[in-house]
């Protein structure tokens, strides 16, 4: 097996479910040094663990993504003990109604500490990982960060959720692309459709008739990641089975 990411360092956000845990795998599995950052102790513990015990190495990283010093603590642990954050990918992030346990999900009616939580883990913790990591990949030269986003970002689907992965996909995305260019520092986006993270994923409408494999959106992920990805900057990847075709229908 060719292993891409040999002594490379990651950070992956929301790693310990869904893409963000299978991202981490992946990652371990092509040699990277994976620094696993969730607010879920139990389930950190126990994946990184699997990790291990497999070959790769991972480190749970407990973080609550909404505060900045936990941030800040991640990103130093790993200049510190491998000084750079190769790879940064900011997986963590959900529908905030949905994440919150409403079962009334209009956004007229949401609370606004809801919308402020989905502003806080959607939006501002990318912004303030690659804020806590950008100056050292920027001295070291080399870098990667991944911004995940949403196709509702695309099409407008929940008007807080839209706004915080239209704003992430695209304009984070390319202005963290534009400071980092000059040191070879790359910056993307990557938009998911329906994924079977979820059961009900499989009910949502795409032009290719399903939703998608999660392994299908992590290799994308890795791709860009990787070298072979090395002239792609700047630039936001739908990955929808066409479900944005069928947006104005």
């Amino acid at each position: 097996m060719i292993k891409r990411f040999e002594g490379r360092s990651a950070i992956v956000t929301g790693a310990a479910s869904g893409m963000g845990l299978l991202t981490a795998k992946k990652l371990a599995e092509e040699g990277a040094c994976v620094y696993m950052a969730d607010i879920n102790a139990e389930g950190l513990a126990k994946e990184a663990g699997e990790i291990t015990k497999n070959g790769g190495i991972a480190f749970p990283c407990v973080t609550d993504v909404r505060e900045y010093d936990q941030i800040q603590a991640v990103v130093n642990r790993v200049i510190s003990e491998k000084g750079n954050v190769d790879i940064l990918i900011n997986f963590a992030g959900g529908f905030a109604p949905r994440m919150c346990g409403l079962t009334d999900r209009s956004f007229e009616h949401e609370p606004i500490d809801v919308i402020d939580w989905g502003i806080q883990v959607n939006f501002r913790a990318p912004m303030l990982f690659a804020r806590a990591a950008i100056e050292q990949m920027q001295k070291c030269r080399r870098g990667v960060i991944i911004n995940i986003g949403s196709v509702d970002g695309e099409t407008g689907g929940g008007v807080d959720y839209a706004a915080e992965k239209s704003g992430l996909t695209y304009g984070l995305t390319k202005a963290l692309a534009r400071i980092g260019a000059p040191y070879g520092v790359r910056c993307c986006g990557v938009s998911p459709g329906p994924v079977l993270t979820r059961a009900n994923m499989a009910q949502m409408k795409t032009a290719l008739g399903r939703a998608a494999e999660p392994i299908e959106v992590v290799n994308l992920v890795l791709y860009l990641c990787s070298d072979e990805a090395a002239f792609i900057t700047g630039s936001n990847h739908i990955i929808d089975g066409g479900r944005i075709l069928l947006s104005n229908q």
